[in-house]
């Protein structure tokens, strides 16, 4: 059995004593059934051995009803928090489970125990306490933010007793933890007098000297400051009086740990430091006149005294994310030092002093995001004043409801959102780890890279350099830098196969004597079914498409893209139909004219350059007797001329075309947002002009398009590119 808890008759004295005072602050928020229930546990867990001394040696139900006490004194009282804060330390050495707790409390009490509980045991992962996502941890496991409140609180009253401890490294740890920790979360909270206090004793454990200096010339100087304060406040009372505003004004010396650190950053000493006091203006005002009272007194104080602009903070309009609401100026006070001066009403004033959970009523408002969001959300329901701290039982902590947090084996710690894997958190810790990443050990044990991550977990990655991601890796992770990453680095592997596909094309092309057109490509590489040309030249070099068939499958489409066009132009181009244009046949003798109405010549333009009307061109006649018109700067031009120069016929435009011409360019420009679409309005805006195709790939925040217009002339086009080349994003626009 167990050893029961012993007293010492200074122990005994105290327990009486914080006893009564405790019972009196309860008053009707603890019936009498309750108290002797819990009395009853209570000495029945110590008579049992389940209440264990901490490693200072303090008797846990004194500890237990200081936090009670520091609770209600600090806060507010609240009958199921003082029940869980005492039967806390009973229930987590085994007196009884939470089940037995709901059975004879309630559910409420069973659920702030449960949370507790859960909280203590990260204490075993010393590394990580200082990790800035520890306290996120802490929100994760208390799924309640009363957990946390409780937490502080007993934080506060430890500090208090820890005073001239001799286990001086148990102190300065407590006052480390204070710091960094217990303090940030009280300021989260809005319960600024705690977070004062922690900050105050944690420099007077961990710098006794720096503190005790500082509190020594505060002490040396309080007199005057006193008599400063009241020669300030005298006049600034009766400008109010006189204004019809009612309130109470103060004045309080600023924290030592907050000097300290103006001290650091100002590389002073005290002496100069000059705001070391303010004055505080709290205003009775009901809701519907809080900020215009509060303007009025910061229009009379900055009548009186000159005010700093760049030291002014309008906490009203828009609050601090955890209710905070306040105006605070600094203006120029007699003997020309510098007085801050905060103003608010007494609802803002006891939100500053003990947070939010003195106005809190719960609606049932989540966080999507983090504890800051969830602390805009609550003030929403800063509506009512009414409530105490039982209002919020149901204000569950879901802010964290969505994430998990794992260490790493050296204890670092890492946040990730709820469902992420091992993956996500190879990627994580760095690009290179998460792309040879091929498993990884879990707690001790083997796992895969799907592995689906909990809250406390220990993870070791596990890589080899041959690892490259694959495709569906995608469907394993949950993390946007995961999958941007994942994506980043296969299109790194398409692009690199990409250019080895292409370079394959090109060279068999070269071979054949082939042209390559970049839209009828683009059009080839659609009806294959690949959707970008780096997808089309990859699967060229990983063999999945013979390089061999893709140049038969161009050539077969080009085929009948000429056959179809040649049938075409005989309807539409021809001999020319005015004197003028029949006189010029004649002089020529070997000239063709195209254009509108012109008869009786079978011809078809050139889909290696795509002529429009107003190019310089010449003709072709091909193997089927259709003559093929070319531009004068055709890429196969030299070619034609070189071998063919007897197939080669002067030709020339009519005075007049019908119809469109295609033509393709080739547009080059930073991947930004809706630069597609503006390129895409400004042509559907031009008159003459059709949009008849557009394929667009990018790449490194980069983009490169081409597009099929459809143009009456040369002129129309070169319009078109000049306003193209204005589009913001876009660097070169040309004819391809």
């Amino acid at each position: 059995m167990m050893e029961a808890l012993a007293f010492t008759p200074d122990e005994r004295q105290r327990l009486a004593s914080r006893y009564k005072e405790l019972r009196n602050i309860l008053g009707a928020t603890m019936s009498d059934d309750d108290i002797c229930l819990l009395h009853r546990q209570i000495a029945q867990a110590a008579q049992g051995g389940f209440m264990h001394r901490d490693r200072f040696g303090f008797n846990p139900v004194n500890r237990g009803l200081a936090t009670a006490l520091a609770l209600c004194n600090e806060i507010a009282p609240d009958r199921n928090m003082v029940v869980a804060i005492m039967l806390f330390n009973a229930c987590r050495h085994g007196f009884m489970d939470t089940s037995e707790v709901a059975r004879l409390w309630d559910e409420d009490v069973a659920h702030l125990v449960s949370g507790l509980i859960k909280v203590s045991t990260v204490y075993a992962k010393t590394p990580t306490v200082q990790n800035e996502n520890f306290s996120q941890l802490l929100l994760a496991l208390a799924e309640d933010i009363r957990v946390i409140i409780i937490m502080t609180v007993d934080r506060l009253s430890l500090m208090h007793a820890i005073n001239h401890h001799p286990d001086t490294e148990g102190v300065n740890r407590v006052a480390a933890e204070a710091n960094y920790l217990y303090a940030p979360l009280a300021h989260r909270l809005g319960l600024y007098a705690i977070k004062s206090q922690l900050e105050d004793m944690s420099l007077k454990y961990s710098r006794r000297d720096i503190y005790s200096r500082i509190a020594g010339k505060l002490n040396e100087t309080k007199s005057h400051r006193d008599e400063y304060i009241r020669n300030f406040i005298a006049p600034v009372k009766a400008k109010l009086e006189q204004a019809g505003l009612h309130f109470e004004i103060k004045g309080r010396t600023k924290s030592i740990y907050s000097i300290w650190n103006k001290m650091k950053k100002q590389q002073n000493d005290l002496d100069k430091i000059y705001d070391l006091f303010a004055i505080r203006i709290v205003l009775d005002s009901d809701a519907e006149s809080e900020k215009r009272d509060c303007w009025l007194a910061y229009s009379i104080i900055t009548d009186m005294y000159r005010p700093n602009p760049s030291r002014m903070k309008d906490w009203i309009s828009i609050p601090k994310s955890n209710g905070y609401e306040s105006l605070h100026i600094t203006v120029y006070g007699p003997d020309e030092k510098w007085v801050e001066v905060q103003i608010r009403t007494r609802r803002m004033d006891l939100v500053a002093e003990k947070g939010l959970a003195a106005h809190w009523r719960y609606k049932g408002i989540k966080s999507e995001q983090n504890l800051d969001t969830w602390m805009n959300n609550v003030r929403d329901i800063l509506e009512s004043s009414e409530g105490p701290l039982e209002l919020m039982r149901n204000m569950r902590m879901d802010i964290y409801d969505k994430e998990v947090f794992v260490f790493t084996p050296r204890g670092d710690l890492y946040k990730l959102p709820q469902g992420a894997t091992l993956l996500d958190f190879a990627f994580q810790i760095h690009t290179r780890v998460g792309t040879q990443c091929t498993g990884g050990k879990v707690n001790g044990k083997n796992q895969k890279i799907n592995y689906r991550l909990q809250s406390g977990d220990t993870v070791e990655v596990l890589t080899s350099p041959q690892q490259q991601p694959k495709h569906d890796w995608l469907n394993m992770v949950v993390t946007s830098k995961a999958r941007n990453k994942i994506r980043v680095t296969l299109k790194e592997i398409e692009s690199r196969a990409g250019e080895l596909g292409k370079e394959m094309l090109q060279r068999r092309c070269k071979n054949r004597k082939v042209v390559i057109d970049e839209g009828d490509l683009s059009k080839l590489t659609k009806k294959l079914g690949y959707k970008t040309l780096t997808e089309f030249y990859a699967a060229i070099a990983s063999e999945q498409l013979d390089v061999n068939r893709v140049v038969e499958a161009y050539e077969e489409m080009s085929r009948k893209a000429a056959e179809e066009t040649g049938r075409i132009s005989a309807e539409t181009y021809v001999m020319p139909t005015s004197p003028e244009e029949a006189e010029a046949v004649e002089k020529t003798g070997d000239v063709v004219v195209i254009g509108d109405g012109i008869k009786g010549v079978n011809y078809g333009l050139a889909r290696c350059c795509n002529p429009i009307y107003g190019d310089e061109v010449f003709g072709f006649i091909s193997a089927e007797g259709v003559i093929k018109i070319h531009k004068a700067d055709c890429p196969n031009a030299a070619h034609i001329r070189e071998r063919y120069p007897y197939r080669i016929i002067r030709t020339r435009w009519s005075g007049k075309v019908g119809g469109q011409f295609g033509a393709n360019l080739r547009i080059v420009g930073r991947d930004d947002i809706g630069i597609v679409t503006n390129i895409t309005s400004i042509i559907n805006k031009e008159k003459a002009t059709t949009l008849r195709n557009i394929s667009i790939e990018s790449h490194d925040g980069l983009f490169q398009g081409y597009v099929v217009v459809g143009v009456n002339d040369q002129a129309t086009l070169n319009q078109l590119i000049r306003k193209l080349k204005t589009v913001k994003g876009v660097k070169d626009v040309q004819r391809s």
